[in-house]
């Protein structure tokens, strides 16, 4: 349904903090009752696995995290505070557990409301926990280069509401474009 490029199943089988660099610029892509929506992703954080003590598979393989433990290239979405979906890319080979948030996109084609912050990108995407565990390598949710990249430099700070981590809340693991009005929080 697109003359995108989808990414393949390699590009998510390398390591977390890679794989968040080189996501922004991608186009999220999701087809839905016939509708496709696309955003540029412009903000992500990584989970290096369990023992970043702010990523969910910390606490170890439960029903809720087993994806993140599964193979590379599927979507991880979850809800937070009992109203929030949030989507994780899961990243490495199966049994790392690390993945990364989509934190803000920049839309790009039939995307409506605001898309800063992960809860808000979920909700204007259309994405909810039926797309969990999805394969991102598929035709109706997956992850695409843009037809034209275009240059950008990457700000790297830390991730946001993880202060419980300890020294993981001090990482530099939340990587954006520089000066994109569509970044959740500079």
């Amino acid at each position: 349904m697109s003359s995108m490029q989808t990414l393949p199943r390699s590009f998510y089988d390398r390591d977390a903090m890679t794989v968040a660099k080189e996501l922004l610029g991608q186009h999220l892509v999701h087809v839905s009752r016939g509708v496709q929506r696309i955003g540029r992703i412009v903000e992500v954080e990584a989970y290096l696995g369990p023992h970043d003590l702010a990523a969910h598979s910390a606490r170890g393989w439960t029903e809720r995290t087993k994806v993140m433990f599964g193979p590379p290239g599927h979507a991880y979405v979850y809800l937070i505070y009992g109203m929030y979906w949030c989507m994780n890319v899961v990243t490495e080979r199966e049994g790392l557990a690390s993945a990364v948030l989509l934190r803000a996109l920049e839309p790009v084609k039939n995307i409506e409301g605001r898309t800063q912050g992960p809860g808000l990108l979920c909700n204007a995407m259309g994405i909810d926990g039926r797309l969990n565990a999805r394969d991102l390598v598929g035709d109706e949710f997956y992850i695409a280069a843009p037809p034209k990249a275009e240059p950008f430099t990457i700000v790297k700070k830390r991730r946001i509401g993880v202060d419980y981590a300890g020294h993981w809340a001090k990482r530099l693991l939340r990587f954006y474009m520089k000066g994109n009005v569509f970044v959740s929080k500079r």
